[in-house]
Parts: structure tokens; C-alpha cells; sequence
């Protein structure tokens, strides 16, 4: 490449960051991008009640967002969905939010504290499990040798076995999603497991029941079936990692 090639991709990548970043640059929408994390699609009547605005600035943010490919759109009859574009722009905006400093403010209210700590303790990542459950199972997969994490995150034939066996099949790996890949969790500020393996078991696990979505947002419960399955599957005690109400570990 010539240095006059390495100007123009220079300067076409600087264009690139200047416009996401001037499409993330704004409250509104990046409300949005944080509330499609939990892997759904929203209308934009949805999103406009869950940040605050009308309708019609809703509308104009989305058509922003998708126009600059951080969302894509579907519409089923008079109803317009949005959901982020695919798992590499999931992967950005959670990686932008560990950039938050670590010392957040006091929650508000006694509801703002309650949403927090559900999120820390199980939440959608996208499409993969996240927070200390989400942490807490890619420990215990590394702990029994069933996740390789020296030289990047990668299933042992053991792991794939076991994977197989609780999936009753592997998932396909398809594009250039692995099986397997580190995700830095934002309020644990450590890995979990992402990839189309994680992405797998999480469906899996809202099938079952092992874990049900909490209200409209990205926090998950673990229910009885849930604590009994992580502790058969990796031994697992899903109580002890529930943060306790005055916000200690």
C-alpha cells in the first residue's frame, strides 16, 4: 500500500469513528442502543415511552440510527421494529459502556437501586448471558476444563462435548461470529463467554425456563429450575451471587 492509499483509508476511518460517534453522541439515542442490548426488537412507541420522548423524536432518532447502521428495521404491518444490526454492534456498545467511571452515583430512588442490582446480578448481553450469573458460569466452565482461556476463549473437546450434550447438537457457527470469544462484562469490569456457543445457551436457558426476562428491560431471574440446572450442569450456587439489598457483594 502506498502512503497515499494508507492517507485515504486513514481519512475514510476518521470519517467512519467521527459519524458513530456523532450517532452516539446524544442520550436519546444511546437509551436506545442500551435498551435493545436485552437482544429483542422494540417499536419505536416502545422506545420513545422507555426514554422519555415523543413519538416523533423517536422516529427521527431511529431513522438516524438505522441510516448509519447501528440499528436495522422491520416492519410488520403498521408496526415499525428496530433491533441493533448484528452482534458486532452489540459487542461495541457494551464495550463502550465499561468505559463509565467506576464510581457511579447513589440511585435515586429505592426502584433505581433495585433495577441496578438485577442487572448486576443476570442480564441479557445481546443475546448471551451476562453480569455476575454470566461471569460466574464462564468461571466455572474454565474451573472444569471445559473452556480454554490462555490464548483467547476457546471450547476443550471436552467443552464441546458438554456443549453438545446440553444443546442436544452444537451450534452453527456462521459469518465471522466463533464459537467462542471474551466479552468484558461492564459491571463485573471482567470476561464472560460470548460467541454463537453463549448466544445458544441462552436461548436454552429462556426455553427451559432456567432464566426469565424481569420486566421489559435486560435484567433476568433465576428461578428454581434455573438454580437446580446451574448447580447439576457446573456447580453453581446461583444465591450466593445475588447482591444483597444494601448493595454489598
Amino acid at each position: 500500500m502506498s502512503a497515499a492509499d494508507d492517507g485515504r483509508v486513514s481519512t475514510a476511518s476518521q470519517i467512519a469513528l467521527t459519524r458513530l460517534a456523532g450517532l452516539l453522541a446524544d442520550g436519546t439515542r444511546a437509551a436506545f442502543c442500551l435498551a435493545l442490548l436485552d437482544g429483542r426488537a422494540w417499536t419505536a412507541g416502545e422506545l420513545a415511552r422507555h426514554a422519555g420522548v415523543a413519538p416523533s423524536t423517536a422516529s427521527e432518532h431511529l431513522s438516524r440510527l438505522v441510516a448509519g447502521g447501528v440499528l436495522a428495521e422491520e416492519h410488520q404491518g403498521r408496526h415499525r421494529y428496530v433491533r441493533l444490526a448484528d452482534p458486532a454492534v452489540a459487542q461495541l456498545i457494551e464495550d463502550m459502556a465499561t468505559h463509565d467511571p467506576p464510581a457511579a452515583a447513589p440511585p435515586a430512588t429505592l426502584r433505581v437501586a433495585g433495577s441496578r442490582r438485577a442487572l448486576a446480578f443476570a442480564r441479557t448481553c445481546y443475546d448471551h448471558l451476562a453480569g455476575r450469573l454470566g461471569v460466574a458460569i464462564t468461571d466455572a466452565l474454565t474451573g472444569r476444563g471445559l473452556l480454554e482461556r490462555e490464548t483467547g476463549f476457546a471450547f476443550t473437546e471436552a467443552g464441546v462435548a458438554w456443549l453438545g450434550d446440553v444443546l442436544g447438537g452444537l451450534p452453527p457457527v456462521t459469518g465471522r461470529r466463533p464459537l467462542a470469544r471474551p466479552c468484558l462484562d461492564w459491571t463485573e469490569r471482567r470476561p464472560h463467554l460470548a460467541g454463537s456457543a453463549r448466544a445458544a445457551l441462552c436461548r436454552h436457558a429462556l426455553r427451559e425456563g432456567w432464566v426469565t426476562r424481569v420486566g421489559s428491560g435486560r435484567a433476568l431471574g433465576v428461578g428454581p429450575a434455573g438454580a437446580e440446572a446451574f448447580s447439576r450442569l457446573l456447580d453453581l450456587d446461583v444465591a450466593a451471587l445475588r447482591p444483597s439489598p444494601d448493595g454489598a457483594a
